[in-house]
């Protein structure tokens, strides 16, 4: 991944952040904010409910698809409105104040309880690696969580020099294994050899739902350039760029590596795996590959987790800077990073993993999340309405075929969240009606829309 693409070297203004990244840390967020904990578990659980290994990549393609979709519909307003705000930004020019308000700091909260259970997942591989520091997993994701605030707050460029490295490291990791599993010798059949008895009639299509569901669910975080609209050099190019890239490099990852996983395993195996990407890792390379990998999927989950103090940091400055907060959260250090907002996104990470809320957290916003995805796509119809001379950088591919089918999918897939959950849902409409009194009591210090 490349690094920073411009510089600035003087100090920058209060409230403004430094446009000094490039189109290659879009592609690396995208990376760092998608490939964790998800794709290292998710095979299992996807090959013991779709015994089929077609079924299972169609699924894996499906997803990637699905993303690129929402890829071409996001990248026009987000090269249109390039902010650090990212969703709440475009709902707000779409929307207006309070769906915004309620987009953004869900958004906010999510993603930090989101760092949360990534440097959750880091501590407990740190402590299986290392046995004089296990049983004390919290501490461990507190004190990641707290050294990458430390790392950020020295400025833009050691975070997005830190997370093009490690995305690089894990795009190279994901590679390697997957062109050594096809190079390796099989001791048995491969899933591609039809063996499980597969659902019919209403069961598969369950099946099929439930693991697109957990697809779509891995491919979350293409989108992550959209939070450094105020810093890529030239967001109306690069973060289309940045999207698009992002996805078709992830979608080819995912397929692959699942491809590689249903070519070395049987389905009943690979359904058994706790961590099937340390399976494969192990069966090409022996015992010394599954510590080598277990390392190397500990520094994935802390890219991971960078990302997402990153992205959630950059909210709450934009909120802020718009007048939901004190002014003082809208100013920048030397760095170029929003300290305060930081400070505040860091906090609640670590208070999420000492009360060990995170969970709760995650399960009430996943309503929120997914109709993120649903307003941004429907964004693209309501502002090319609303402003159809308002200069566009980027027009979505295809459009409105392409957006109409974002939509829809985003749709099915809010569908199936609520579905699946519906008590977390209720609580999530229980927040939303409370968040109107806050709303109603910030409201007067928002600054005039532009």
């Amino acid at each position: 991944m490349s690094s920073p693409s411009a510089s600035a070297s003087a100090t920058p203004p209060k409230g403004a952040l430094l446009r000094v990244l490039g189109v290659g840390f879009g592609i690396a967020v995208a990376l760092g904010s998608s490939i964790g904990a998800g794709i290292m578990r998710t095979p299992a659980s996807i090959a013991a409910t779709l015994p089929n290994a077609w079924l299972i990549l169609l699924a894996w393609t499906v997803g990637g698809v699905y993303s690129l979709l929402g890829a071409w519909s996001l990248s026009e307003v987000g090269a249109m409105i390039p902010s650090a705000g990212a969703y709440y930004t475009i709902a707000r020019r779409a929307y207006g104040d309070y769906i915004s308000f309620l987009v953004g700091w869900t958004d906010w909260i999510s993603v930090c309880g989101g760092a949360a259970f990534i440097s959750l997942l880091a501590g407990e591989y740190l402590g299986d690696l290392v046995p004089a520091i296990s049983g004390h997993t919290a501490a461990l994701a507190a004190f990641i969580v707290a050294m990458l605030g430390l790392l950020q707050w020295r400025g833009i460029r050691w975070g997005s020099i830190f997370q093009n490295a490690t995305s690089a490291i894990t795009a190279c990791v994901f590679i390697a294994l997957i062109v050594a599993a096809f190079a390796h010798p099989r001791a048995h059949s491969s899933s591609f050899t039809p063996a499980a008895l597969l659902p019919t009639g209403l069961a598969l299509l369950a099946a099929w739902v439930l693991v697109l569901q957990a697809v779509i669910g891995t491919y979350d975080g293409w989108y992550a350039a959209l939070y450094f609209g105020d810093e890529i050099v030239n967001p109306g190019v690069e973060l289309p760029r940045s999207f698009i890239r992002g996805v078709v490099l992830l979608a080819a990852i995912y397929v692959l590596i699942n491809a590689a996983l249903l070519y070395s395993l049987n389905l009943t195996d690979l359904a058994r795996e706790n961590l099937p990407l340390a399976r494969l890792a192990q069966i090409v390379s022996g015992e010394r590959g599954v510590v080598a990998f277990r390392w190397l999927m500990t520094l994935i989950l802390v890219s991971s987790a960078n990302a997402a103090v990153l992205a959630a940091s950059r909210v709450l400055f934009a909120m802020s800077r718009d007048g939901w907060g004190p002014a003082s959260f809208a100013s920048v250090n030397r760095g170029g990073t929003p300290a305060i907002p930081l400070f505040l996104t860091v906090l609640a990470a670590i208070g999420f993993l000492l009360s060990g809320s995170f969970n709760r957290v995650l399960a009430v916003t996943a309503f929120f999340f997914v109709s993120k995805y649903l307003l941004s796509y429907l964004a693209v119809f309501v502002l090319r309405h609303r402003e159809p001379d308002t200069l566009r950088p980027y027009r979505a591919f295809a459009h409105p075929w392409t957006t109409a089918a974002a939509v829809i999918g985003s749709l099915l897939y809010l569908a199936g969240v609520v579905a699946a959950d519906t008590r977390n849902t209720l609580y999530g409409s229980i927040v939303l009606i409370a968040s109107y009194p806050a709303y109603r009591l910030l409201r007067k210090n928002v600054s005039a829309m532009p």
